[in-house]
């Protein structure tokens, strides 16, 4: 479990991110959403460790993020930012050994089993026939796949993504969407992921955490996401929701 307590991030004379109270939990799949400049990246980044807050705690399982050491914290969360790093020149099983980093034993030599769980984490994720290819000549999904391979080489119980599907065509979101999901029911991981498509919330997630000018709108269940007029003060436009036409007990969101 995530909680934040008297959270504040101040920048520009400003608070860009401002939360009193907020728990998330860390075993499902959670999606953020608000509009450009609501504060979900730099919520995620809090999260991951990769920044700090100007005043207040960040605590998983009831430890300070900051009191992680880089490997323990790398040993908690797997982050993927939203800028992937340059790879040029690895191929895509060397990108995927990078997630062994925590891991490995002392004076960095490898342990028994790394090259069982980087195999593994390549055919869970559907990359193992580009294992000998270069990482950055992949398409776009199948290099959001790579890297997700990496996350999971890492063998953390949290995977966190800022926009993963935002450089990418429709078919490969959902596939991208499809193969987190199943990460998240068969093999434990919790997912807590930034989307901009309300659509991909609506089907994904088991748990909704909406930011607005830097605060909570509202958090919780994903059936908070079943209601026209939150939705459409979330996004200061005005959203329908209408039945799914083969999925019966999906919606879908429209703007009106």
């Amino acid at each position: 479990m995530f909680k934040l307590n008297q959270v504040r991030v101040h920048r520009d004379n400003r608070d860009i991110l401002s939360i009193d109270e907020l728990s998330i939990p860390s075993d499902g799949l959670t999606v953020v959403l608000g509009h450009n400049g609501s504060g979900k990246s730099t919520l995620v980044n809090l999260l991951s460790g990769q920044a700090e807050a100007d005043s207040g705690q960040v605590t998983l399982n009831e430890t300070e993020i900051s009191e992680f050491s880089q490997k323990q914290l790398a040993k908690e969360i797997a982050f993927l930012p939203q800028k992937l790093p340059d790879v040029a020149g690895l191929t895509v099983q060397e990108l995927v050994r990078l997630g062994r980093f925590p891991w490995r034993g002392v004076f960095g030599r490898w342990q028994n089993d790394d090259e069982k769980i980087i195999i593994e984490a390549m055919q869970k994720t559907g990359v193992k026939q580009y294992a000998n290819n270069l990482a950055d000549k992949l398409s776009g999904g199948e290099r959001q796949r790579a890297w997700v391979a990496m996350l999971l080489a890492q063998q953390s119980p949290v995977l966190i993504l800022d926009e993963p599907t935002s450089a990418l065509d429709i078919h490969h979101q959902y596939h991208l969407m499809d193969l987190l999901q199943e990460l998240n029911q068969q093999s434990g991981c919790g997912i807590l992921v930034i989307l901009h498509d309300l659509n991909l919330a609506l089907r994904y997630a088991t748990h909704i955490v909406a930011l607005k000018q830097g605060k909570i709108a509202f958090s919780g269940a994903k059936e908070l996401l079943l209601d026209d007029q939150r939705l459409t003060d979330l996004y200061e436009t005005d959203i329908q929701l209408l039945d799914h036409p083969q999925q019966d007990d999906q919606k879908i969101a429209v703007v009106i």
